[in-house]
């Protein structure tokens, strides 16, 4: 097994902080908050990224119904999965309430604003190559819950867009929001094929984007051939960190590789 591509592979994974990236430090209020008996897992309409929620008093929720939640950016649409436990691993903080059901206006006005996000596109992109500015645009969204636009881009480098924020609150007449994001963030929001033949995992089965190290293809004895561990986005694999950690406990079980051992 070569090492040659090693050198090709960051021993870290950087990135932009994910849409809905909530990681924050755990405290001694945290430890001591009970969490409530009725959840349900939620799926935010603009990320596909995954929300814990409890009902507002009074509420039933059922699977496939449409809710307005709050997020970082605003109120929006989310849908309902289904009811859930404790999960493992989450924090107070990442527990939000639902607002209230989607009603038939809020399901016309999503429609109303997927038919403005594909005209706000053609804007963007007008008003970027006006500025000579040097960004793509991945991905605009309308907000369901207040009179907000959110547009997602990716760029080399940072960018000065405050002209181009002006130009585009004057056109849609609402507030307006610009998102730098990274190539995993990018690659989760237009989706596609692994190198497995299946759907990506950041925009199928991961909740949320989480760190992945070289490291971890170094402990399941991986090839370390940059083509191979790397998704579309260019970066190590989502995957390699699903059995890292069972990796880490078993090694810890087991002699050193290279130990001549006497039974």
């Amino acid at each position: 097994m070569s090492d040659i591509f090693e050198n090709d592979i960051d021993s870290e994974e950087t990135d932009l902080s994910s849409l809905e990236d909530n990681d924050i430090e755990q405290t001694s209020d945290d430890e001591d908050y009970v969490f409530p008996d009725l959840m349900y897992k939620l799926r935010l309409e603009y990320s596909s990224e995954g929300v814990y929620a409890v009902p507002s008093m009074g509420m039933k929720l059922e699977a496939g119904q449409s809710v307005i939640v709050p997020t970082r950016y605003g109120n929006d649409l989310a849908l309902v999965l289904g009811k859930t436990e404790h999960p493992v691993g989450i924090k107070p903080s990442d527990i939000v309430e639902v607002i209230r059901i989607a009603d038939e206006k809020d399901l016309h006005r999503a429609q109303d604003l997927r038919a403005r996000e594909v005209q706000a596109f053609d804007v963007f992109r007008e008003k970027v190559a006006f500025h000579h500015l040097n960004m793509k645009l991945v991905s605009v969204h309308f907000l369901v819950g207040e009179q907000k636009a959110l547009f997602f881009f990716s760029s080399d480098n940072r960018v000065d867009f405050r002209e181009l924020v002006k130009d585009l609150v004057s056109v849609f007449k609402m507030r307006i929001e610009l998102r730098q994001i990274g190539v995993r963030d990018e690659s989760r929001i237009t989706g596609g094929l692994g190198v497995c033949g299946r759907p990506y995992c950041c925009n199928s089965v991961n909740d949320r984007l989480r760190p992945v190290s070289i490291r971890m293809a170094k402990d399941q004895n991986l090839s370390l051939n940059s083509a191979k561990i790397s998704g579309q986005c260019g970066r190590l694999l989502c995957c390699l960190s699903y059995e890292s950690d069972w990796y880490s406990e078993a090694r810890k079980k087991v002699p050193n590789e290279g130990i001549r051992l006497h039974y």
